[in-house]
């Protein structure tokens, strides 16, 4: 039996939860990994750091050529007040970042074979109940504004000769870092309950399948286009919680008005309140169809492994 190939992969972007995480993923499975960020990460860096501001040219486009993949997650967190500051660093940060990153492959002598695009299933916008696909349309709002201009950078700028593939990715759900800290602690708090209505869809994945789908993405040369990454059960916003308090053995979670999140969020935790006043179900029908298998693929098994006590 042949052993497996190593790849150099780089991260760009890959400071933050996701990045850790993916750096940790392919570097267990043997892999070489450069991660490029603006700073160091807290503690232990998971792969190889290089510099980069996101917006020019530099040493660490070296690290570009002659890698096997890229895998793009840059971006300014959307976990913020929704200031005109914050928006324009949110809309720049990914499309400079996209645009930069396809030009410094235009410039290397052997550019990766393939390049995983990271995107947001907030591009469909928030629909109160329609679930939605690959093929379903776009919405209305600053995320898929910004989603749009995103893919489009991307698409505007990626060599021709180079496999894309887009990921629409979904809440991504961990046992450390995200925002999934912030719902763990207002579940402790018991301040885990319904927000307003409590039905707006509430598309989730476990990080092993978001590590999963990216290692996929990259080692699949049929993978190419847009996939939907969120688990195959998305639920209802007072379910998630529901099953969160379960898996942390919280008793009560008390509910929220509208009004109460429209006050609170920028006022306490400084953030922005229509991040959980509405959302989305979306289905990654593009990864069911190529038979793709979660690990995780409902909620409950998922939060049980989240916060099993070993």
């Amino acid at each position: 039996m042949t052993s497996r190939q190593t790849k150099r992969v780089v991260i760009a972007g890959g400071t933050g939860f996701l990045g850790q995480a993916l750096a940790r993923h392919l570097a267990d499975r043997g892999d070489e990994v450069t991660v490029l960020g603006r700073s160091r990460p807290k503690g232990d860096c998971a792969g190889r750091f290089l510099e980069w501001d996101a917006r020019s040219l530099g040493d660490w486009a070296g690290s570009i050529d002659g890698a096997d993949a890229i895998v793009n997650l840059a971006g300014r967190s959307v976990d913020c007040i929704k200031t005109p500051d914050h928006c324009d660093e949110i809309l720049r940060s990914r499309v400079e970042s996209t645009r930069i990153l396809g030009e410094a492959m235009r410039a290397a002598s052997s550019p990766p074979p393939v390049w995983v695009q990271m995107s947001t299933a907030h591009i469909y916008g928030d629909p109160p109940a329609a679930r939605c696909d690959e093929s379903s349309a776009f919405g209305y709002g600053l995320a898929p504004n910004v989603g749009r201009a995103w893919e489009h950078a991307f698409a505007e700028t990626k060599p021709a000769e180079t496999r894309g593939v887009v990921v629409r990715t979904s809440f991504v759900v961990g046992k450390t870092g995200g925002a999934m800290d912030r719902l763990g602690l207002l579940a402790r708090l018991g301040l885990g309950g319904r927000v307003g209505s409590g039905k707006q869809g509430f598309s989730w994945i476990h990080i092993n399948d978001m590590n999963r789908i990216f290692e996929r993405a990259i080692d699949d040369e049929t993978m190419t286009g847009p996939y939907i990454a969120s688990a195959p059960n998305p639920v209802a916003q007072a379910e998630f919680m529901r099953a969160l308090r379960r898996a942390m053995r919280m008793p009560i979670g008390l509910p929220a008005f509208e009004w109460m999140v429209r006050l609170g969020a920028p006022l306490v935790l400084r953030t922005d309140p229509e991040l959980a006043i509405y959302g989305r179900y979306v289905i990654p029908q593009r990864l069911i169809d190529a038979g793709f298998e979660f690990e995780y693929g409902s909620i409950e098994p998922a939060m049980s492994d989240l916060f099993r006590r070993d």
